[in-house]
């Protein structure tokens, strides 16, 4: 009698680094069929109208990319933040942090137009990484558990600045809960005409390059990812351990609060209760979904903007309901993880003792 056992890998090959992806993205389309026959429509044309409502046009294809960039910074937040074990669940936070950092000082009007932009996406990160910096030395200091602190002060921050729009930053021109507009002068430019597309998809691409540099390039990368490996053994080695976590904490938040930026500048220019639908949450997934990689966090991002932009377009044509998109984003994080299993162990067939 055969029976199947697990056993760990000396080294995964870097195709199936590759391909582990691309396999778990496959199966949660698998998966989420059943659901789009059990809403009485037929599977590959639910998903050829999901797809050619995010890529079937020029204006498609943008909206897509454009949803994509503060996925693209929250995905680079926790990736960072994760590689050291810094468990920062408050990417959501940090991204309002920016986003009201970034809405205050574009509404100023004493500042120079060209000052604007360069202060905005300054502010933003600086405010991100504070709030981040506040469960790190929390963390290090006091051994608070991260994770709770990260996911609560998401809260007090929504909280926090709700009390505003509602009162002392109500717009009073619309008098509904949200912040007066920021100048035009800070406004990001447009980079193609008739688009949304906007500057802060090209930081958020700067972004990632330099995040990808500074982790497989530098003393600080190798720093971040040694304590995340073994923080003991990186402490007996001399590493700052505390120092590393709480500058990848600062990192991570900033990367999260020029989501916020992007949000402000390039698309809403103002602060509101829904400038978010739960970014900073998604980039879990995404950074999960690209296995930390850098790299990985853009197509990854480009794969959930797809399904969160073509989910109307699908509903429309074939009556899913646009809740699949959350279903499909939910289930690809459940089988990377399955998948994961597969990339620290390979399955062996053994034949079983006779009784």
């Amino acid at each position: 009698m055969m029976r199947f056992r697990l056993e760990p890998r000396e080294r995964t090959p870097v195709w199936l680094n590759l391909l582990l992806p691309v396999l778990a993205i496959l199966a949660t389309l698998v998966l989420s069929s059943g659901l789009i026959v059990a809403a009485g429509a037929d599977t590959l044309p639910a998903y050829s109208a999901l797809f050619a409502g995010a890529f079937g046009s020029r204006f498609n294809a943008v909206e897509t990319v454009v949803k994509a960039a503060p996925m693209v910074f929250t995905g680079l937040a926790v990736a960072v933040a994760f590689r050291a074990k810094f468990w920062n669940i408050g990417a959501e936070g940090q991204l309002l942090a920016g986003a009201m950092a970034a809405a205050f000082i574009g509404g100023l009007e004493g500042l120079a137009p060209w000052t604007l932009a360069p202060l905005m996406i300054l502010c933003g990160a600086i405010a991100g990484g504070l709030w981040a910096g506040i469960p790190a030395t929390l963390k290090v200091r006091y051994q608070v558990d991260d994770v709770v602190a990260t996911l609560m002060l998401n809260f007090v921050m929504f909280y926090a600045m709700m009390a505003l729009l509602d009162g002392p930053w109500k717009d009073p021109l619309s008098g509904y809960p949200d912040s007066p507009d920021i100048r035009m002068d800070a406004e990001f430019p447009i980079l193609l005409e008739r688009t949304r597309l906007h500057l802060g998809v090209a930081i958020a691409l700067v972004c990632t390059a330099l995040v990808w540099l500074l982790m497989s390039r530098t003393t600080l990368g190798f720093a971040i990812r040694a304590v995340g490996e073994n923080a003991r053994a990186a402490a007996h080695a001399g590493m700052p351990v505390a120092r590393v976590v709480f500058v990848t904490a600062l990192i991570s938040g900033g990367l999260a609060g020029l989501a916020g930026v992007g949000e402000v500048a390039g698309m809403h220019y103002q602060v509101m209760a829904n400038l978010s639908p739960g970014y900073g949450y998604t980039g879990i997934v995404i950074a999960m979904l690209a296995r930390l990689n850098p790299l990985g966090v853009v197509p990854s991002a480009l794969f959930f903007a797809a399904v969160a932009t073509g989910a109307e377009t699908m509903s429309r044509k074939t009556g899913v309901p646009v809740f699949l998109a959350d279903i499909i984003q939910g289930a690809s994080l459940v089988c990377m993880l399955v998948a994961l299993l597969f990339a620290n162990f390979r399955v062996r067939l053994q034949r079983a003792a006779a009784v």
